[in-house]
């Protein structure tokens, strides 16, 4: 087991949050709510080796609340985060909610939660109200993640006009679609050479993105060969990529694809069960493409990409 770990991917359930979205549509996914509190959070992290975990809200996110209502619940998450954070900030860090895809207010709510709650980061899902992180009206939202040199935390949500079959909840395999999809339009719209400085970080090894790499710069370049095809690669090889429901199956792809400097380490807790968060890390432990060296790297490179965390790196 290693000790330090730091999980980039772990979610909090603030618990009016999780109250009040009973009466803002719920969540679409069909995935449901597992139990949580601060107190099993420390529990599992102390049993998997986990140092510190960067908690975000996961989807629905705050999508089911509207107009002022938005606003005011993302400043209510984001308090209550940073406050967790800021009593224990060895034990968490904290990625800030935004009122997206209002962009005035939510580059508002960058501000406060850098300036006033020094909160670690941000996290964005895959698409707000159907738009994706491309869209040119989102560029001023980008231009003040870049001039904060933000860490970004992408992760997925539920696709516009997804149909949801019998068995099948979204985070099952729409999931890992939709960030492959708003991974490719971050590319193709220049932002990873438009925003260096914003470290994005895909979540769940970065969807279908790495196992689909050569198609899609292949294909996007045949059609529009405004950039070469190893303009695109190198573009999406820009990523960090979290180990979150990634081991032993889709290891081969990722390592193929990337190499650890680009790797970091994430369980999806609580919405990933304790009991299947622990199956993959321990499925990362026993991955036979990776060395120890490189597994070490991955367990703590978060603590590079978040400047307060480099003393347990």
């Amino acid at each position: 087991m290693f000790p330090n770990r730091i999980d980039v991917h772990t979610h909090l359930i603030p618990p009016f949050w999780a109250e009040e979205l009973k009466t803002h549509g719920g969540d679409p996914s069909g995935w449901g709510a597992p139990e949580w509190s601060p107190e099993l959070l420390v529990r599992f992290m102390k049993e998997v080796g986990i140092a510190t975990s960067i908690l975000s809200l996961t989807a629905p996110g705050i999508e089911g609340w509207h107009g002022p209502e938005r606003v005011d619940i993302a400043r209510r998450v984001n308090d209550y985060g940073a406050k967790l954070s800021k009593q224990h900030p060895e034990l968490f860090g904290y990625l800030a909610t935004l009122p997206m895809p209002d962009v005035t207010a939510s580059i508002a709510e960058i501000k406060r939660c850098y300036d006033v709650l020094s909160v670690d980061g941000v996290c964005l899902h895959s698409n707000f109200d159907g738009r994706y992180l491309g869209d040119p009206a989102f560029d001023p939202l980008w231009a003040e993640l870049e001039r904060r040199k933000a860490v970004v935390l992408i992760h997925p949500t539920t696709p516009p006009n997804v149909k949801i079959l019998a068995g099948q909840p979204s985070p099952m395999e729409d999931y890992p679609a939709d960030t492959t999809k708003c991974a490719f339009d971050l590319v193709c719209a220049g932002h990873l050479e438009r925003y260096p400085s914003v470290r994005m970080v895909l979540a769940h090894g970065g969807g279908f993105l790495p196992y689909v790499s050569t198609r899609l710069a292949e294909l996007r370049a045949s059609l529009q060969p405004d950039r070469s095809v190893e303009q695109l690669l190198a573009n999406m090889k820009s990523f960090y990529f979290d180990t979150a429901l990634v081991a032993p199956s889709g290891m081969p792809s990722l390592l193929a694809f990337t190499d650890a400097d680009h790797i970091v380490f994430g369980t999806d807790y609580p919405y990933a069960s304790e009991k299947v968060s622990k199956t993959f890390t321990n499925n990362l432990d026993e991955c036979k493409q990776l060395k120890p060296h490189e597994l070490e790297k991955i367990n703590r490179l978060a603590g590079t990409l978040i400047s307060r965390l480099a003393a347990i790196v």
